[in-house]
C-alpha cells in the first residue's frame, strides 16, 4: 500500500501531473522535454508522486456511447436514516451496482447525489427497481443528462497566471 504522506509540489511536479492527466500513455522521454528535465529526474518524480498517493491510478477513458452507457442520470436521493450502520449499508449497495460511476455525501436538501451510466431509459428502470428493493429509502428524484457540456477528469494543477 502506498504510503501516503503529504507531500508539497512544485512547478514541475504540477506540470507533470497536468500533461500525465491528459495522456497517461505519453513515453517519460516526451514528458520530460515538455518539463524540462532529463528523463531520470522526470521519472523520479512520478513515482514519489504515485508512492506518496498524489497520482492514484493511471486509467483509459471510454467513450460511453461506444460501449452502451450513453444515457447519464443524476439520482438525488433522500433519507430519514443517519446512523453509521446504515450508511455502511448504503454504501456496500449502492457500490455493488456498476452502473454507478460515482456517489457523493451531500450537504443541504439532498443527502446523497448519485451519478448512473446506462444504455437506455429501460434499463435504468431496472437499476432503480433492483436499488430500491435491497435498501430503504425515503425519496429518489432521477435527473436525465440531456447534453454534456463539459467533462474532464483532470484536476485543475497548474497556478492561474
Amino acid at each position: 500500500m502506498p504510503h501516503k504522506e503529504k507531500i508539497s509540489l512544485d512547478q514541475v511536479d504540477r506540470k507533470i501531473l497536468h500533461f500525465l492527466q491528459r495522456d497517461a500513455s505519453i513515453t517519460i522521454k516526451e514528458l520530460a522535454e515538455k518539463v524540462h528535465l532529463s528523463p531520470t529526474p522526470c521519472w523520479k518524480r512520478i513515482q514519489r508522486m504515485e508512492e506518496n498517493g498524489v497520482i492514484r491510478s493511471r486509467v483509459v477513458l471510454l467513450d460511453p456511447d461506444k460501449v452502451e452507457a450513453g444515457i447519464t442520470v443524476f439520482l438525488a436521493i433522500k433519507t430519514d436514516k443517519h446512523n453509521a450502520d446504515w450508511s455502511q449499508k448504503f454504501s456496500e449497495v449502492m457500490s455493488s451496482f456498476p452502473e454507478i460511476v460515482e456517489i457523493y455525501r451531500m450537504s443541504g436538501e439532498v443527502d446523497y447525489l448519485v451519478r448512473i451510466v446506462v444504455p437506455d431509459i429501460p434499463a435504468y428502470d431496472a437499476l432503480y427497481k433492483n436499488i430500491i428493493g435491497k435498501i430503504a429509502l425515503t425519496d429518489m428524484t432521477s435527473m436525465f443528462a440531456m447534453e454534456q457540456m463539459k467533462y474532464t477528469t483532470a484536476l485543475p494543477v497548474l497556478e492561474q497566471e
